[in-house]
């Protein structure tokens, strides 16, 4: 394997870390927005 390759495959492997990084706290961000939500929902003044 020559050196450039090695540095191109690290390099997609990096991205593809951060990508699912980000997914996964943007999945979580969101969850928690909407129970977030239900919670301010539940308890409002009715």
């Amino acid at each position: 394997m020559t050196e450039k390759t090695h540095d191109n495959e690290s390099w997609k492997e990096r991205g593809v870390m951060l990508r699912v990084f980000v997914y996964v706290f943007a999945t979580h961000a969101f969850a928690g927005f909407v129970w977030l939500l239900f919670y301010v929902g539940q308890n409002a003044q009715k």
